[in-house]
């Protein structure tokens, strides 16, 4: 499949309706809102972010203008450090991965707990269910207002080396991970050589040759040319998943009026509704495309996945433990729940 088809299919996806608001007075409003995200269109995750400043600018006549900063580039690149940003006020507004905000924010680690989620229902499981408002409510006292969930997909594995179906394949292996300590830890008990790097850093280290490989969502993948960087082996595991929150500044919030958040706040959820469309339907194409542009898939076999749960339950039974078992355990009742 080539990006440009990818990229037709996204765009014509993603169009919502605009429902018109009255009018109301502004209050004291900047010129212009900051709004954070690591990737820009025409990754979902971009497109999402775009959305919403386009929908939020419509439906309040220019009143609220945000501007989208991809790339990290407020925080200099260093992803890890946008909830901080945010909070302080250094960004005003965000769409941002959980996995990117669980250094200060520890629990919601929940989704980078190795082979919890297995599949798309069972992150919806969490976001719309107690987890997720428990999650919510502890960004609120963290000094973020978070108004709703978007997606950019579960974490398959890519690598130069050789397909890997077991956990002796990755030993060894240079794989770059983003900046939690949970992930370093569930890849040094598979055997592997993780190292951390932003982003930003990632491409060129895998065009050097530097790291052997990554783990992202397909729709990353693909829209970044990583069979371009020799990444021809993927691994199709879902082993944690990568939920988006959108948030604001509890002080920009504050100043907003009770007509105009409600406005955000609307604007978020449609907008997180239309990345996660794009970010599930991304990845069901990209199985199905991705062998015919010189990518080996592996598919792991339910003897082969179990192998990878049990080298890291020990990493599971830890990172349990600095989470919050209560929550853990929450969590795992409503993935057993969940389509019941």
């Amino acid at each position: 499949m080539r990006t440009t088809r990818f990229l037709t299919a996204l765009a014509m996806v993603a169009a919502f309706a605009v429902v018109s608001v009255p009018p109301v007075p502004a209050a004291d409003y900047k010129a212009e809102y900051k709004v954070s995200t690591v990737v820009p269109p025409p990754f979902p995750w971009g497109i999402s972010a775009e959305k919403w400043a386009e929908l939020v600018n419509e439906r309040t006549g220019g009143r609220i203008n945000m501007k989208i900063y991809p790339g990290a580039q407020l925080v200099q690149g260093d992803q890890t450090k946008e909830f901080t940003a945010m909070r302080d006020g250094i960004i005003d507004m965000a769409v941002a991965s959980t996995i990117n905000w669980s250094p200060q924010i520890k629990e919601l680690n929940i989704f980078s707990m190795p082979f919890l989620m297995p599949d798309n229902a069972a992150i919806d499981a969490l976001t719309q269910g107690p987890v997720g408002k428990k999650l919510f409510d502890i960004i609120r006292d963290k000094g973020g207002e978070p108004l709703a969930w978007g997606e950019n997909g579960f974490r398959q594995l890519s690598n130069s080396k050789h397909k890997v179906s077991t956990p002796a394949d990755l030993k060894g292996l240079k794989i770059r991970v983003v900046g939690s300590p949970l992930f370093n830890d569930t890849f040094t008990a598979l055997g592997a050589n993780p190292t951390q790097m932003s982003w930003a850093d990632a491409k060129p280290a895998l065009a050097t040759g530097a790291v052997d490989g990554q783990e992202n969502p397909l729709t990353i993948y693909a829209i970044a040319k990583m069979n371009t960087l020799d990444q021809k082996y993927i691994t199709l595991w879902n082993y944690v998943a990568d939920p988006l929150i959108f948030a604001v500044n509890k002080r920009v919030w504050d100043s907003f009026t009770p007509e105009d958040q409600e406005i955000v706040r609307q604007a978020a959820v449609e907008a997180g509704a239309l990345g996660i469309q794009l970010a599930r339907d991304g990845d069901a194409e990209l199985e199905k495309t991705l062998p015919a542009e010189g990518v080996t898939l592996t598919r792991l076999t339910d003897a082969e996945h179990q192998a990878f749960v049990d080298a890291t339950r020990g990493v599971f039974a830890e990172w349990s433990d600095k989470i919050g078992p209560d929550l853990v355990k929450t969590a795992e009742e409503s993935i057993a729940k969940r389509g019941k």
